[in-house]
């Protein structure tokens, strides 16, 4: 039977952080998930479980997303910030170090900077695409991001739903795009300052890959960020990107023992070296 997800809050310094967990603390480095913005580690839900095999597996809501507190300046935060607020919850669940991190999108950059500021309690990533936008791409980015004021015709909401469905992957139901924009809605007001730090830290994401040192996987699904996302090889000291043309927005939820035996295969190939990724593909 797989282990239970537990919900907790931890005091942190931006406020009080909400958490997913599972598994107890054992012989292998914890797995710390980190989200997309701005959803919340809701989107690793079913993942957790399988994940926390000898070992605790947690996803963090990262502040002012889900049910976290905001930082106390949303419209200033950064990636730096983001991957510091996620020091502090592993510190405040005493984990055990190293860890590895698997990020999404934004938290692909934030998992990269906290391997940067913390290197050595640090063992492997995974990044779910990576962000390499070009300076055009950012303007554009900025531009189609930019937070929808409200009005009495719900255009905010209007607009969120049809983005969801556009950007949806194969499999992804209704009820799963609902449950993506109620993760929006949380966010309030700030709800595009992920994005904002997002693509404000582009130039320094390619910078923190180049130095990387870490073991790095870096899965490009198909999604918006594909064509992206293949920019990473050139950047890559100690990291090899593989594809996945079969999956898109909703993955995890939709097939998460594969993606489990995806990230375990490679988390884990220090200790169980015969282990290897049987779907992917370069």
């Amino acid at each position: 039977m797989s282990p239970t997800v537990r919900r907790r809050f931890v005091d942190v310094s931006t406020g009080q952080a909400h958490l997913r967990e599972a598994g107890a603390d054992g012989d292998r480095p914890p797995i710390v998930c980190l989200h997309m913005v701005p959803k919340s580690g809701r989107s690793f839900a079913r993942l957790l479980p399988l994940l926390a095999d000898g070992r605790r597996a947690i996803a963090p809501d990262l502040p002012g997303y889900g049910e976290s507190d905001p930082p106390a300046d949303p419209g200033s935060v950064s990636i730096a910030d983001y991957a510091a607020a996620t020091w502090d919850v592993i510190d405040a669940l005493a984990l055990p170090r190293p860890v590895h991190f698997v990020g999404y999108h934004t938290g692909s950059m934030v998992a990269v900077a906290a391997a940067g500021q913390r290197p050595g309690e640090v063992a492997r990533l995974v990044n779910i695409s990576a962000p390499l936008f070009t300076p055009e791409e950012v303007a554009e980015l900025h531009a189609f991001f930019a937070p929808l004021p409200l009005d009495e015709a719900g255009t905010r909401f209007r607009i969120m739903w049809e983005r969801i469905l556009r950007f949806r992957g194969p499999g992804m139901t209704l009820p799963m795009a609902a449950a993506s924009l109620a993760d929006n809605l949380r966010a309030g007001e700030d709800y595009e300052e992920g994005h904002r730090a997002a693509f404000d830290h582009t130039a320094a994401y390619a910078r923190e890959l180049a130095a990387l040192s870490h073991p790095l996987l870096v899965m490009n699904i198909n999604d918006d960020l594909v064509s992206q996302t293949r920019r990473v090889d050139a950047l890559l000291a100690n990291g090899e990107r593989r594809d996945y043309p079969d999956w898109g927005n909703g993955f995890l939820e939709l097939w998460p023992e594969a993606v489990a035996a995806e990230l375990l295969a490679f988390l884990d190939a220090d200790r169980d070296p015969g282990v290897q990724s049987a779907s992917a593909t370069s």
